[in-house]
C-alpha cells in the first residue's frame, strides 16, 4: 500500500516549496491588486468557485471581511450563473473574485463571463493555467503556474490559491505586516510537517473510525469543508463539516466510537471550541485537534490567524491520503472524479 497515491503525496509534501513562488507572484501583482480594489466603490464583494475553490472562497471571504471590515460573502459559481439577481445589485459596484484551479470549470467561466458582459463591476481571477478561459476574463488575472498539479484531487493548488487570495486580502487591507508574516509560512509549515505528519499517519491508520466530522468557525469553516471533501474524495469515507457550535444542534446525535471528530482550533475562541471537543469525547467520539497551543497538533507560532490558516492544510490533506492507503484506495485515481468538471450548458 505504500505506493498508493504517490503523486498526491508528493504534491502535499511539495507545498511549502511552491508557496515561496506563489508569494512572489502575488507581490508582482501588488499594484494591480490595489488598482482593482480602488477602481470603484465596491459595496458588494463576492468570492466564487466550485467544489474545493468554493470552500476556499468561504475562507477567503471571511478573512477579507475580518481585515477590512467590509461585508464579503462566498457563493458557488453555479448560483451566480443560475440566480444572479439574488447576488448582484444593479448598480455595477460588485467586486467578484473568481477562483479555479483549471481556469476552465464550466460554471465558473460562464458566471464570470456573464458578470463582465452585464457590466456588474470588477472581476479579479485566480487560477493556475494561463492559457485557459478564466485567465482571460478579468480586469486582473493572477495565474499561479507553479501550483499546477497532476493529481485529480486538489491539494497544492488549493493551498496556493488560498495563499494568493490571503495575500490579496492583506494588500487590500494595507496590512504590510501580514505580507511579511506570509513569508514565514513556508518554513513554519515545513517544520510542522517534518515533526507531526507521522502523528497524522498514526491517527489515519490506527483508528477504526468509519466516518468523520470536521469542525471550524470563521475562516476555518471553509477549511473544514475542504478537509471533509478530501476525506470523501481520497478515502471514500463519509464526512461532514460543521461550525463548532452548530454540531450541538442535532449532528452530535450520531457521534460515537466509530466517528473521528477533527477540530480546527482558533486562538480567538479557543475555550468555546475546546468545550465542544470535550463533549464529543464524552459521547465516545475519537478526536483530533489542530491549531492553537493546546491542540494535539499545535502550530506553536504567533502568526496572525489570517496567515496561519495555511498551516492546517497539509496535515488534513495527509490525513485523507493516509486514510485512503489504509483502506487500500489509491487517491491518485479517485472514484468517479475528473480533474476538470466540464458541463454542456446552453
Amino acid at each position: 500500500m505504500d505506493d498508493l497515491g504517490t503523486k498526491t503525496r508528493q504534491e502535499i509534501l511539495s507545498q511549502p516549496d511552491v508557496w515561496a513562488a506563489v508569494l512572489s507572484t502575488a507581490r508582482d501583482h501588488g499594484s494591480e491588486l490595489r488598482k482593482a480594489w480602488a477602481s470603484e466603490q465596491h459595496e458588494n464583494i463576492v468570492f466564487t468557485g466550485c467544489g474545493s475553490t468554493y470552500y476556499l472562497a468561504l475562507s477567503a471571504a471571511t478573512t477579507l471581511a475580518q481585515l477590512t471590515g467590509k461585508v464579503c460573502r462566498a457563493v458557488p459559481a453555479s448560483e451566480l450563473l443560475l440566480y444572479p439577481e439574488t447576488v448582484f445589485p444593479s448598480d455595477g459596484k460588485t467586486l467578484l473574485v473568481a477562483v479555479s484551479r483549471s481556469g476552465e470549470t464550466t460554471e465558473t467561466v460562464k458566471a464570470a463571463r456573464s458578470f463582465v458582459q452585464a457590466g456588474r463591476g470588477t472581476l479579479v481571477t485566480f487560477s493556475c493555467y494561463p492559457e485557459q478561459p478564466l485567465a482571460q476574463l478579468g480586469s486582473l488575472n493572477v495565474v499561479l503556474s507553479d501550483a499546477q498539479e497532476e493529481s485529480v484531487v486538489q491539494t497544492r493548488a488549493f493551498s496556493s490559491l488560498l495563499l494568493a487570495t490571503t495575500a490579496a486580502a492583506a494588500t487590500w487591507a494595507e496590512r504590510d505586516d501580514l505580507m511579511k508574516q506570509l513569508d514565514r509560512v513556508p518554513s513554519v509549515s515545513r517544520m510542522l510537517m517534518d515533526e507531526h505528519l507521522s502523528t497524522v499517519t498514526e491517527i489515519a491508520t490506527a483508528s477504526d473510525f468509519e466516518s468523520c466530522y470536521f469542525l471550524g468557525s470563521g475562516p476555518q469553516y471553509g477549511l473544514a469543508c475542504e478537509a471533509s471533501l478530501k476525506m470523501k474524495e481520497m478515502a471514500l469515507t463519509p464526512s461532514e463539516p460543521f461550525h463548532f457550535l452548530e454540531v450541538r444542534h442535532g449532528p452530535k446525535s450520531i457521534i460515537g466510537p466509530s466517528m473521528l471528530v477533527v477540530g480546527l482550533y482558533s486562538r480567538a475562541h479557543l475555550p468555546i471550541e475546546q468545550d465542544v471537543m470535550t463533549e464529543a469525547e464524552s459521547l465516545g467520539g475519537q478526536t483530533f485537534t489542530l491549531g492553537a497551543v493546546d491542540a494535539d497538533l499545535s502550530f506553536g507560532t504567533e502568526l496572525d490567524e489570517a496567515v496561519s490558516s495555511l498551516l492546517y492544510l497539509p496535515p488534513i490533506q495527509w490525513l485523507a491520503a493516509e486514510r485512503a492507503s489504509q483502506r487500500g484506495i489509491d487517491p491518485d485515481h479517485p472514484k468517479n472524479l475528473d480533474t476538470v468538471v466540464r458541463l454542456q450548458m446552453s
